[in-house]
């Protein structure tokens, strides 16, 4: 069995019954390849119509995006004096593919430079998501 492919006989979770790709919980899966984040062709900030709003919950640890006044997500993070590290993201299944994890993401590194802390991203979702936005590699810790 090769990496990536799930064993004979057991499908893949985002496999259709003709073995075709097909996007499952954000990622896209195909019989050859791991999971990987489902391409979009519009930026984040137009990926959604809805009103959002980024806060820092620090009682809780993360950042939390609501929608229109519901919570559609959250980014959970670790902090010391100097850094912040992000250890999980997660969107709500209602807002999912609407760019609200992309707002989140963007909104909490944007005051995490307003706080002069470096970032550690731990949680896949933001270092891919850092990665496609090289305006924000600065804030990477090295």
């Amino acid at each position: 069995m090769s990496a990536g492919r799930a064993p004979q006989g057991v499908k893949d979770p985002g496999e259709s019954d003709h073995g075709v790709a097909r996007e499952h919980r954000g990622l896209v899966w195909d019989r050859d390849a791991s999971p990987r984040p489902f391409p979009t062709s519009l930026p984040d900030n137009e990926r959604h119509s809805m009103a959002t709003e980024v806060k820092d919950v620090p009682e809780n640890r993360r950042y939390v995006i609501t929608s229109d006044g519901e919570e559609a997500g959250f980014a959970e993070y670790i902090l010391t004096d100097t850094m912040i590290t992000f250890t999980h993201t997660e969107v709500a299944p209602a807002f999912e593919g609407k760019g609200i994890g992309g707002t989140l993401v963007r909104e909490a590194l944007d005051d995490v430079r307003t706080r002069g802390l470096s970032v550690l991203p731990m949680c896949p979702f933001v270092k891919v998501w850092i990665e496609r936005h090289p305006e924000y590699a600065d804030l990477v810790y090295r």
